[in-house]
């Protein structure tokens, strides 16, 4: 399918939000695998000769994530964690609630937790905290995206692949409903 025909499809009928909205590219296929590129590069060097276990925030940072542990120089080991903290219509309801935890021992180990977007900060607030009790050897945070006019708690991610003005947006992982995760670019929509 051609790249306006995957893009058509958030407007095609599927009812919602979305539907009539007008999306505008924010970052390129291109631009999103350079950043990613960079960001695996230093989180290779910050990281060289550690014992690393990459955590993602299920289910938005699953593209992004398998992006940039391909990218990474140094070996990774990967489990995934899930919170939820968004109600309908995209909405935050305010409160982060574990519903997958992950498998593996953290103790004494280098955690870097990748997530999609740093919103309001609850979520990646509770999910450090939470981790911090199984005692790692060191925790930072990756994500993809940083929206610091929506914060609702003071939070700041170690790496940060684009900060972004308050906007919807979707694609490369983020979604709408569960809608929009395919798409390759990251678009805002629009009214």
């Amino acid at each position: 399918m051609s790249r306006s025909g995957r893009a058509r499809m958030i407007d095609s009928g599927r009812g919602g939000m979305m539907e009539g909205m007008r999306r505008k590219i924010l970052f390129s296929r291109e631009t999103i695998d350079s950043r990613v590129r960079d960001l695996a590069a230093r989180i290779s060097r910050d990281y060289e000769g550690g014992d690393l276990i990459v955590i993602g925030v299920l289910k938005g940072a699953f593209v992004f994530m398998a992006d940039l542990i391909r990218a990474l120089t140094i070996p990774c080991r990967v489990d995934f964690a899930r919170i939820a903290s968004y109600g309908g219509g995209g909405v935050t309801s305010g409160k982060a609630v574990l519903t997958k935890d992950i498998e593996t021992s953290i103790r004494g180990k280098d955690i870097l937790i990748v997530d999609d977007i740093v919103d309001t900060g609850l979520t990646l607030s509770y999910l450090t905290e939470w981790l911090r009790e199984r005692n790692p050897r060191t925790l930072r945070v990756c994500a993809f995206l940083d929206k610091r006019a929506r914060r609702k708690v003071p939070f700041e991610a170690d790496y940060v692949g684009f900060a972004i003005e308050d906007g919807f947006v979707v694609g490369y992982g983020l979604d709408f409903d569960e809608k929009a995760r395919f798409l390759p670019d990251v678009y805002v929509m629009e009214e």
